[in-house]
């Protein structure tokens, strides 16, 4: 019903990519699963979509979902696996062991499942530059086309955080930048592609979806806590479940928050995630940086002009935090 409400007050006649995630998607029974997608196929033309992903806990599928899910028209299957390390999982409270997470893999790859992506994190507490290595090695052999390698965020709220302020866990900028340095360099070396800061792809397997969210095209968010941001407006539902449910039964749509996005705050997002990407930040952005800061870039080596797009050399994406707060 929230689909339906959305199409027809935002006008959109049809998607170009589709991702589901937030939470554990895979947990949902066939049952679920079909009823959810037919629903939508009714919405919207699910065939014409140019990427369908879908987030997957290793523990909660198995063969015959697997297969659900390449019938239901999934294309891209993103395994939140973090870490193939035991204490490791333990200490980010995963659920999943690393023999389910290596079989999980394998289940997709026994089906030809099209785009496979593993999604790994290095800086954890008590995970030494040994461990991240091995961790690396069993995805690299694995053979999925897309890795993505984030580095532990310590979030307000969290568990993390609190452990944080209290000494338990620290940060160390030193040991994350070799963490970073080292998947750069492995992963390039096993043939795959640096396209954003933290992604790699192989066989041109990059996140269309996620290609759209780094480059500000418009998005449509549904469900409890989604994010829409349309025309520089951004939407955001309401996060209690029965009160989602309530709203878009009487309203059609469940949006809790409405902010028009400034357009200095708008230039932010746009530098921050543009100059993630290998293609690098677009010309109509250019004009709103540090220009001071940024001929001192330009002459040093660290940024470089690609067919009028603004990047950093690759060699220096490390610092791409920094490099934007000062550009900004």
């Amino acid at each position: 019903k929230e689909a339906q409400w959305a199409k027809s007050q935002y006008g959109i006649t049809q998607l170009e990519t589709l991702y589901f995630g937030g939470g554990t998607p895979s947990m949902l029974s066939p049952s679920h699963l079909a009823y959810l997608f037919e629903g939508l196929s009714k919405v919207w033309d699910l065939s014409a979509l140019e990427e369908l992903s879908f987030e997957a806990n290793p523990a909660t599928f198995g063969v015959s979902k697997a297969h659900l899910f390449k019938d239901l028209g999934v294309s891209r299957i993103s395994l939140g696996i973090q870490s193939f390390d035991a204490q490791v999982l333990k200490t980010l409270g995963r659920e999943h062991s690393p023999t389910e997470a290596i079989k999980a893999v394998e289940v997709l790859k026994g089906i030809d499942f099209p785009e496979i992506n593993i999604d790994l994190m290095f800086s954890i507490p008590g995970q030494s530059l040994t461990v991240w290595q091995e961790t690396l090695t069993t995805a690299v052999e694995l053979k999925p086309n897309h890795i993505s390698a984030y580095n532990l965020t310590y979030e307000e709220d969290t568990q993390f955080f609190e452990s944080l302020k209290q000494g338990t866990f620290k940060e160390s900028p030193d040991a994350d930048a070799e963490c970073y340095e080292l998947t750069k360099h492995y992963l390039s070396d096993s043939g795959f592609v640096q396209y954003e800061t933290s992604n790699y792809a192989k066989g041109g397997a990059t996140s269309k979806h996620n290609q759209a969210y780094w480059f500000g095209n418009d998005y449509l968010g549904l469900g409890p806590s989604a994010v829409s941001t349309l025309k520089q407006v951004r939407y955001e539902n309401v996060s209690d479940t029965a009160d989602y449910i309530k709203r878009v039964q009487h309203l059609g749509n469940a949006i809790d928050q409405t902010d028009r996005i400034e357009m200095d705050s708008y230039l932010i997002e746009r530098v921050a995630l543009e100059l993630r990407t290998h293609r690098g930040l677009a010309s109509e952005w250019q004009g709103g940086l540090n220009q001071v800061q940024l001929s001192q870039y330009l002459a040093q080596g660290f940024m470089e002009y690609d067919e009028g797009y603004l990047r950093i050399v690759p060699a220096h994406n490390a610092f791409v935090d920094h490099m934007v707060s000062q550009l900004i």
